[in-house]
């Protein structure tokens, strides 16, 4: 049996106040519990990529700056990606939209899993901008793992779920975990 597939986990907000942190580190420790990756956990606060300052496009893969080289080479080493993200006024946040713009190939033939939060909505809106995107990038939504009302099931020592936000992060991974190898080989022949 080969290598187990690299999960790129990605905390989708910057912002100081912030509760993604302990959402995606809720689903980091349900992705080591499931067996199924090699798990990479990659903040967005941390990898601080400024807005768009590559001169020529992503999809010519000739990045001058050493930030993008690192990011590249994070996102084109995943085999599949779950990223943990809130909704902005009724939509996709700009850190967000940023990271996904920087690359192109990278990016392409790999199957995301959402994790979206908020209030009411759940951050409905922002996955459903997102997934555009994603299609735009020749990514395939897996499936999405709404968590309403995030400001009740945060505390300070971290995300508390509800019963079925568990079962839905079970079945992400799951459902990742099996469409991965078919998006693989597609991949690898399209080179």
């Amino acid at each position: 049996m080969g290598e187990a597939p690299r999960l790129l986990i990605v905390v989708g907000s910057t912002r100081p106040s912030r509760v993604g942190g302990k959402v995606a580190e809720w689903v980091r420790g349900q992705a080591a519990a499931h067996g199924g990756f090699e798990i990479d956990y990659a903040d967005l606060r941390e990898i601080d990529l400024p807005l768009l300052d590559e001169p020529k496009h992503p999809s010519k893969q000739a990045y001058e700056h050493e930030h993008t080289r690192r990011w590249s080479a994070r996102v084109a080493a995943a085999d599949a990606i779950v990223l943990v993200h809130p909704e902005y006024n009724h939509g996709m946040n700009g850190a967000l939209k940023n990271a996904l713009d920087y690359l192109n190939r990278e990016w392409k033939g790999k199957p995301v899993g959402l994790v979206s939060y908020g209030g009411v909505a759940a951050g409905q809106r922002a996955a459903g901008q997102i997934k555009q995107v994603l299609a735009a990038l020749d990514m395939l939504a897996i499936a999405t793992v709404p968590i309403p009302g995030i400001s009740q099931r945060i505390d300070d020592e971290g995300f508390h779920p509800v019963e079925q936000t568990e079962r839905g992060i079970v079945r992400l991974l799951d459902d990742l975990a099996r469409v991965e190898p078919a998006l693989s080989g597609l991949r690898a022949e399209r080179g």
